[in-house]
């Protein structure tokens, strides 16, 4: 088959390199791709956000898939222009990406189903912040009711800056503080039948000992040793299945990759966010353990079948994913330095560890810069988390980038190395 990838960043590269290695995918294509992308799929030029720009380049390439992968273009509609011309496309329409788009309405949909949550209050006047920061207290949990591409969320003890953050923001969504480690779980789903991937932790704050503002997301690794087996069973049951048949019932299918963002609280699991496709750095380590062909699986959810899809084969081996970010991110990255080591890690460290392109782009000379926040994702495999940690690191320190930044500890407390944090806590999500 001949897939589309819509997107630019390195979650789009680990699906473009795992849809590559599916034997039933014979031409593969991105747009607008990035540095990296462009070894594996043929870059296209268009606008992501043009629902129409993407269908028209989709039909021309006669694509029999288009997988969409940042939240901008699905929350615009993109992924319904590609329905309208008739082609399967992996991605939520428009209003069941609301889901991500708008917490306010998550939170709805949430009470609807039963999911368990946070208790909020969603505000749009300095009276309604003043009165549900005071009716929570201290840590304070603010969060922009809309996109705000990973950083949208405050997390503090300082009254004065969760009130700053809730008036710099339209609409805003303030909530009890949740307690406990966060994991993300993404399912696969065609409206109807709900297919769970394996659980992952990320980190989103900057730096080491989750310490710093927010970011779109630092490193991650997968599996976690330390859930509870029956994790996967229990947000199936009562977090994804409902939530996917609340909005079935509401008329608005979901049909994609819904991801829920989760606290494991000293009162049971609860939802931090859901976003409305894969999720970044989580889908690297995701897709590093599946063995099942992705196009095949992402076909079904788009067709409607998923249901006659076998069960998921996944690897034992574990996956950790270590984010190298721009000098001064998360706040105005500087870009347009050059990046070398990239050859040296593919020489020396493949095919257990990899780098997958985030922010770059080549020069007319091919030399490959940096051109965003989050530049490189460093991902690497072994028999457990100390052999991909290691082996990630190792190929970390092959990379130079000016004034580069990237966390020492993504997964070192789990794996039992040097001082480090099991991960975030606190609904320190998007």
């Amino acid at each position: 088959m001949k897939v589309l990838v819509i997107g630019g960043g390195a979650r789009e590269h680990a699906l473009c390199r795992s849809l590559s290695l599916d034997p039933d995918v014979t031409a593969l294509h991105c747009a607008p791709g990035n540095a990296g992308i462009a070894e594996v799929a043929e870059l296209h030029g268009v606008n992501a956000l043009d629902g129409q720009a993407v269908a028209e380049l989709a039909a021309g390439l006669q694509a029999d898939l288009v997988v969409v992968g940042p939240e901008a273009p699905l929350v615009a509609g993109v992924a319904d222009a590609v329905r309208d011309r008739g082609i399967p496309v992996f991605g939520p329409s428009a209003q069941a990406a609301r889901l991500e788009g708008s917490k306010a309405f998550a939170k709805d949909v949430m009470a609807a189903a039963a999911v368990p949550t946070a208790r909020s209050y969603v505000c749009t006047t300095p009276e309604e912040i003043d009165e549900a920061l005071d009716a929570f207290g201290a840590p304070y949990v603010v969060k922009d009711d809309g996109l705000a591409a990973g950083k949208g969320v405050v997390v503090t003890e300082d009254a004065d800056a969760a009130r700053a953050h809730a008036l710099a923001c339209e609409s805003v969504v303030i909530e009890e503080f949740l307690d406990g480690p966060e994991v993300s779980l993404f399912a696969v789903t065609d409206g109807e039948t709900v297919v769970p991937l394996q659980p992952v932790q990320d980190f989103k704050r900057a730096y080491d000992g989750d310490q710093g503002p927010n970011t779109g997301g630092m490193g991650a690794y997968s599996p976690l040793p330390w859930a509870d087996p029956k994790l996967v069973d229990e947000v199936m049951a009562t977090v994804l299945q409902p939530t996917v048949d609340e909005l079935r019932r509401r008329g608005t299918p979901f049909s994609g990759l819904l991801y829920a963002g989760l606290a494991i609280t000293s009162r049971g699991i609860r939802v931090i966010e859901f976003n409305a496709r894969f999720g970044d750095p989580e889908t690297q380590v995701v897709l590093a353990r599946l063995k099942t062909p992705l196009g095949g699986l992402l076909t079904a959810a788009a067709t409607g079948n998923l249901a006659a899809l076998p069960p998921l084969r996944w690897s034992d081996d574990a996956a950790v994913t270590v984010v190298i970010a721009s000098h001064n991110y998360p706040d105005t990255p500087r870009t347009g330095d050059p990046i070398s080591g990239l050859a040296d890690v593919a020489e020396q460290d493949g095919p257990e560890a990899y780098v997958l392109h985030a922010g770059t782009k080549s020069d007319d000379s091919g030399a490959v810069l940096s051109a965003g926040g989050r530049v490189l994702s460093v991902t690497a495999t072994g028999s457990d988390l100390t052999t991909a940690r290691q082996r990630a690191y190792r190929a970390v320190g092959r990379i130079s980038l000016d004034g580069s930044q990237h966390r020492t500890d993504i997964a070192a407390k789990v794996a039992g190395e040097a001082a480090g944090d099991a991960g975030n806590t606190g609904n320190a999500a998007s």
